[in-house]
């Protein structure tokens, strides 16, 4: 019992030294895809990602433009009501889909050295780099 308790207790102690989720950190920053795990970033077009105020979303997908809404609550942000414009562009078009398919999953993120990093629980999705 006296063991069950000390884990617990080191498992409150842990997760309270997480970092915390904070929109200032987010707002009105710029950022540039440099990774999307398991995928070759196609060499034509880039892909970024914009916070405004609001934590309103916008960027280019490679090919199209897109646009929505971050939310951060209960430290965890997530990425909503994603729209975008609706050209097909063939040699983009894997990179584009599995790049908002990802944007789709987020739900944490932490921020190293000028790189945004959105994950699904602890596996990374998306990493970006700072452009602003």
């Amino acid at each position: 019992m006296k063991q069950l308790i000390l884990c617990g207790m080191l498992l409150f102690l842990l997760s309270s030294c997480k970092e915390k989720l904070d929109p200032a950190t987010f707002t009105n920053t710029k950022w540039e895809l440099t990774e999307l795990p398991g995928l070759t970033l196609p060499a034509s077009a880039k892909a970024t990602l914009n916070f405004a105020d609001s934590l309103k979303i916008s960027g280019k997908s490679f090919c199209n433009g897109y646009g929505g809404q971050a939310e951060i609550a209960d430290n965890k942000i997530t990425v909503k009501n994603v729209f975008g414009t609706k050209m097909f562009c063939q040699e983009t078009d894997a990179a584009e889909r599995s790049y908002l398919h990802a944007l789709n999953q987020v739900n944490s993120a932490k921020v190293t050295d000028n790189k945004l990093y959105l994950l699904d629980g602890d596996k990374t999705l998306l990493v970006f780099t700072k452009t602003n």
